[in-house]
């Protein structure tokens, strides 16, 4: 991340200077807020995973979906995780927030609950913000949450209601850190750079040692250094000395193990694992006056789009002060989540699928079978162009209702459908094909199409 306004660069354009730098396999730009501070661009010259990548990818890759949560004092503030920087607050005004600060209790227990009934299959959860103020039990600064208002260890219980309840468990750990005093004087000063690198080892060491096994660590934050500033590879091999099993992202600006578009959804090309990660309305952390929800239709269907490119999508909260979640986001979440429960198949433990939308539909595959996710339902009838396969049947996923279709050179055209949606917020239908669907996208199957010209007598 760099100082970058989180609300002065568009999703478009953050998505365009990736797709450049990147050498994208696949683009889109999703119904989303501006982009935060943009991430560190993915290596270009990526290689392929290891082998030992593939084994500790594996399960992170089938999970495909998770809740993100930005929590701290900036919750208190209500206007988001920048305010201390963006509004200059002075810290004297700002660390009072630290003794203010009273999580519910039992709120992570709650946080786990709704990630299960969201469909979520593993978490993220906010360790240290940019803010510097540690939601956990650290000897290396008093600026925490056992020694200000919570007098709790935030972490543990977050670590151990999710370990509870089978979830696996994600850390992010926000290199920058605007309240040490050594956290900007790092870039331009040695000694000072010495002293916050051993601040920083020591905090990412207790957290990789005092709470069992974490299963992703979530670098944010890569400014102001860059990776030999961070010593960021010197970190990783001690995040894999202590975690052998642990997933890594890529934004202490070594390679890391995946790519984090944020708020918009790229696909990272040869192989690489990828995850967009996305707000729910337009902030990370809590804003009292931040209404600007998505849908529960545009959260799946940027939750399908990353689906149909093999990557992960996770999705942030913010929670409010007492640590619970604002009404919408418990609403919206429960939706997608109910949706899942009838409709998961189509996005968990999906192949990398070719064919691309129509304008009112989504695909993802598994092997001979397309899911053609409808989004804007057009009444009795729906139609695809160009399918290069033949389809054996087709059906509702959620009712397995079998549905009439008909099959030529150009199109799909499946019938007798309800004219009113049958599944909210998309209907989902089952195409079985003889071989992998494939769709032919080229301006030649537009030339060879049939015409009528003008002025021809019927």
């Amino acid at each position: 991340m760099d100082h970058i306004s989180r609300r002065s660069m568009l999703v478009g354009t953050g998505a365009a200077l990736a797709s450049a730098v990147m050498g994208v396999d696949a683009q889109t730009k999703a119904t989303s807020a501006p982009q935060a501070c943009p991430a560190p661009p993915a290596h270009a010259s990526s290689p392929a995973p290891t082998a030992d990548q593939i084994r500790r990818l594996k399960w992170w890759k089938e999970a495909r979906y998770g809740l993100f949560i930005h929590y701290g004092l900036y919750s208190l503030h209500g206007r988001q995780e920048w305010a201390v920087e963006k509004e200059a607050i002075p810290w004297s005004e700002y660390e009072s927030l630290a003794r203010r600060f009273s999580p519910k209790p039992g709120v992570a227990k709650e946080w786990v609950r709704i990630a299960q009934a969201a469909g979520a299959r593993y978490m993220v959860v906010t360790a240290k913000h940019h803010e510097g103020f540690c939601n956990f039990d650290t000897k290396l600064t008093d600026f925490n949450s056992m020694k200000q208002g919570p007098k709790r260890d935030l972490v543990r219980e977050y670590v151990e209601a999710a370990r509870a309840a089978g979830m696996p468990v994600g850390i992010y750990y926000s290199l920058m850190d605007w309240h040490h005093p050594d956290g900007e004087r790092s870039s331009v000063d040695e000694a000072a750079r010495k002293r916050f690198i051993e601040y920083t080892f020591g905090l990412i060491r207790e957290l990789l040692t005092n709470y069992g096994k974490i299963d992703i660590l979530w670098y944010d934050g890569g400014m102001p250094l860059e990776a030999e500033g961070w010593e960021a590879e010197r970190m990783n091999k001690m995040v894999f000395a202590l975690q052998p099993d642990i997933v890594v992202n890529g934004r202490n600006h070594a390679a890391g193990d995946f790519s984090t578009p944020e708020q918009s959804i790229i696909a990272a090309n040869n192989g690489r694992a990828w995850e967009s990660c996305m707000t729910l309305n337009e902030s990370w952390g809590y804003d009292a006056a931040d209404d600007e929800w998505k849908s529960p239709r545009t959260h799946l269907r940027n939750l399908i789009t990353c689906a149909r490119d093999q990557g992960n999508f996770l999705i942030n909260v913010g929670p409010r002060a007492d640590g619970t979640f604002p009404e919408p986001a418990v609403r919206i979440l429960t939706e997608v989540g109910d949706w899942l429960k009838g409709n998961g198949e189509a996005i968990f433990n999906t192949d990398p699928c070719q064919p691309w939308r129509p304008s009112y539909a989504m695909f993802t595959r598994r092997a001979n079978t397309l899911y053609m996710h409808v989004h804007f339902w057009p009444g009795s009838d729906v139609s695809l162009s160009g399918l290069q396969t033949k389809v054996k049947s087709v059906r509702l996923l959620k009712s397995s209702t079998s549905l009439a279709f008909t099959q030529d050179a150009w199109r799909v055209h499946i019938t007798g459908l309800p004219v009113e949606v049958p599944d909210h917020p998309i209907t989902t239908l089952v195409l079985e094909c003889e071989s992998e669907p494939r769709m032919n996208l080229d301006h030649e199957l537009r030339l060879a199409k049939p015409r009528l010209g003008v002025n021809v007598t019927l």
